[in-house]
């Protein structure tokens, strides 16, 4: 059960980033970072997650 918990977790992360990493390079993010010196919060905050949860559940995959 916890190793299922830990595969969706990882699964959910890896996700995360890939979905964060598509807001990162969109054309409104890259416009508010011209004009603001930094990205948008909410490509910040699902790659932050997601790194996060890809982290968590690649250890709890790992552990015995």
């Amino acid at each position: 059960m916890k190793k299922a918990l830990s595969a969706g977790l990882f699964i959910a992360g890896l996700l995360l980033l890939y979905f964060g990493y598509q807001e990162y390079q969109s054309i409104g993010s890259e416009v508010e970072e011209f004009f603001t010196g930094s990205p948008s919060g909410q490509a910040m905050w699902m790659l932050i997650g997601g790194a996060v949860a890809a982290v968590v559940g690649l250890f709890g995959l790992m552990r015995k």
